[in-house]
């Protein structure tokens, strides 16, 4: 989807295993984009990094039945702070776009991993909640009976479970009880639905492949100096910074630089207040688990080094 955008000049592919291939394939596609793939060895990750103005991470193990985005943990974090690493070396001023889940856990990973560089910009780190936001779109859309591609519908908090926070009040969608009830759970929870119906062999990579790409495309517009473009985007935030969420997903304009401007929640309905109560506090729990992974990480590394 990337190769197709016309505002894409250079496209540069990294995995352990088949870049190179997926390369070649998607090159083919005749827009003006030059595209190259690299692994592992011959110092490929540099080679991929060098130069990035945008560095799009949706790399990490999938999720599987019965998993939540939360047992990923282990391994994605591992994953997202050695690709972190590289970046704070390789392309320190490029705006990171964190797909990895899970989310609210990884993009403090990398805060963390950047601020000990000593390269860290809060206004250029963007976790990729966009997929939250397609979803509400589509669900809300078709009870309204609008068109899901204009429909607007905020989700706010995090991207997972209780953390995402749909403000149904301000897309103008007035159900109420089980309805009401029966959409925000299926928007939370949308990616089980997915998990469950693939069967063991993956979870949400198409829908989020779209999502990538339109949040992708939103920074690449604003960048080229396009103006008012907003989306919903897990940032460093001071909304909720007094709760321990110093990362907090909400509207966002974007500009030249990344953040320009972080919205307020705006009115919300009593029933949203309480979803927002429940976000907050496994949010914070999340927050803090991120960022606990990279301080602990470098406490034993500074052991094994004695």
């Amino acid at each position: 989807m990337l190769k197709c955008n016309s505002l894409v000049t250079d496209l540069t592919l990294y995995d352990i295993r088949g870049a190179p291939g997926v390369a070649a394939d998607v090159g083919h596609i005749n827009t003006a984009s030059a595209v190259a793939g690299y692994g592992a060895d011959n110092d490929g990750l540099r080679k991929t990094l060098q130069g990035a103005k945008i560095v799009v991470i949706p790399a990490g193990v999938p999720r599987k039945p019965g998993m939540t985005r939360d047992d990923l943990f282990n391994t994605n974090a591992s994953i997202v702070r050695d690709l972190a690493k590289a970046c704070a070396e390789h392309c320190p001023t490029a705006m990171m776009l964190i797909i990895a889940n899970p989310v609210n856990s990884t993009v403090p990973i990398v805060k963390e991993v950047f601020k000990a560089a000593g390269v860290y910009d809060p206004k250029r780190l963007f976790g990729v909640t966009t997929l939250d936001v397609v979803r509400a779109a589509k669900f809300i859309g078709d009870i309204k009976g609008t068109k899901p591609e204009e429909t607007v519908v905020p989700v706010l908090g995090g991207h997972s479970g209780v953390t995402i926070v749909p403000l149904l009040s301000q897309s103008g969608c007035d159900i109420t009880g089980e309805q009401r009830d029966a959409v925000v759970k299926r928007i939370q929870f949308g990616g089980d639905e997915v998990v469950k119906a693939k069967d063991g062999s993956g979870s949400a990579t198409l829908s989020m492949a779209f999502a990538g790409a339109r949040f992708t495309d939103s920074l690449l517009r604003a960048a080229a100096g396009s103006t008012g473009i907003i989306e919903p985007t897990f940032v460093e935030s001071p909304l909720f910074a007094d709760k321990g969420c110093d990362f907090f997903a909400s509207n966002v304009e974007l500009g030249p630089e990344g953040v320009k401007k972080i919205h307020d929640v705006g009115s919300i309905n009593d029933f949203e207040k309480g979803l927002l109560d429940a976000c907050v506090v496994d949010l914070a729990k999340n927050i803090s688990k991120g960022v606990q992974f990279v301080t602990g990480s470098a406490v034993c590394l500074q052991h094994s080094e004695l």
